[in-house]
């Protein structure tokens, strides 16, 4: 017993050091981002040409002999000199005349937007839209990889605003969905100049929900009171402890009609082919059901676009990397730390999955 107890006070003593040495950093970290104006994050910018070539040459190393995989990479090397060389002069001749600039080599961007219901990934996106419009010809394309159940309207209003400044740019737009693009993510899916899906992607989901519970009764039943002043009849409808009226009921009905026709008059205005009276009730399709009734234009991946672009042009992967304070990455780490200490003392599983 007299052994836990110091083990215990040795513990206690250790975290009370770790929080402390915490906290130190993390003044530090808070002083250097004042210093460097607030800004916490970078571009990076990914080659993808190179990667495709990496493992193409990875497995050409095993399959190939070394003779044959010696020539190939011979051939190769000279097919790149030769295309350097050609625009290198194409180069040269633009600067001489700058009408030629337009038969500059075409380049991809490709940005990756995973959602979630506040889509809290529009803070990177903006960034790198904003980065890619710097230097974006109208010769040069954007591919966006979008996956997004949907969430907050506001929230993915203002993802798809993001995406009509690549559009009001007159920059060729594709979007690629590979899982999921419904709700608030098909209306950033719709900016797009074509949308190509995977065969069984879910799409579609044009609606609007509303929805909370509300313990008016519970209370009631605990001789609880709720008291909520407001200045505006429509201040509040539906609340979650006072009563709701049948007035309130109507008014929120009302706006989320509302809501609801401003996303269908949203989708009609970037995809005018769709049937919006067919396909605004809130349903989803598959991407082989989606392309029948318009939502999208052709059935792939993003992989087979990305690949397929390679070999004829650069394509490049922008990102803008959020970079964390450390006491943020220190807390991070420690917690994992300790979460696989305990699952070890406990001997709880540490794959298990919930579905």
């Amino acid at each position: 017993m007299e052994y836990l107890i110091e083990y215990g006070m040795f513990l206690a003593k250790a975290a009370t050091i770790v929080v402390a040495i915490m906290l130190v950093i993390g003044a530090i970290a808070a002083a250097g981002n004042r210093r460097r104006g607030g800004r916490r994050g970078r571009i990076k910018v990914t080659e993808l040409n190179r990667h495709v070539d990496e493992l193409r040459d990875a497995l050409r190393s095993r399959v190939l002999s070394k003779a044959q995989f010696k020539q190939l990479n011979k051939a190769e090397k000279a097919e790149r000199k030769k295309e350097a060389k050609a625009k290198k002069q194409q180069a040269k001749a633009a600067e001489k005349d700058p009408e030629q600039e337009g038969e500059a080599e075409k380049r991809l961007f490709v940005l990756r937007f995973k959602g979630d219901v506040g889509a809290e990934k529009v803070a990177s996106l903006r960034e790198e839209i904003t980065a890619v419009l710097s230097i974006a010809r109208e010769s040069d394309e954007v591919l966006l990889c979008l996956e997004s159940p949907g969430g907050m309207v506001h929230a993915y209003g203002l993802a798809s605003s993001q995406l009509s400044r690549i559009r009001d740019r007159e920059i060729p737009l594709t979007i690629c969905v590979d899982k999921v693009a419904a709700s608030g993510g098909y209306m950033m899916a719709c900016l797009g100049d074509r949308i190509v899906a995977a065969p069984f992607a879910i799409i579609g989901s044009i609606g609007v929900l509303l929805q909370l519970p509300n313990f008016h009764r519970v209370l009631q039943r605990k001789e609880v009171d709720y008291e909520m002043l407001t200045a505006g009849e429509f201040k509040r409808t539906l609340t979650l402890f006072g009563e709701n009226t049948d007035k309130a009921r109507e008014k929120a009905q009302e706006d989320v009609d509302n809501i609801h026709g401003l996303f269908k008059s949203w989708v009609k205005r970037h995809r005018p082919v769709v049937d919006t009276d067919r396909i605004a009730t809130g349903e989803t399709w598959v991407g082989l059901q989606a392309r029948d009734l318009q939502l999208v234009d052709e059935i792939g991946t993003s992989d087979e676009r990305i690949v397929a672009a390679c070999a004829e042009n650069k394509v490049y992967e922008v990102e803008y990397v959020i970079r964390k304070p450390a006491h943020e990455r220190l807390g991070e780490a420690l917690y994992a730390a300790l979460d696989r200490l305990l699952l070890k003392w406990t001997g709880a599983p540490t794959n298990t999955n919930v579905q």
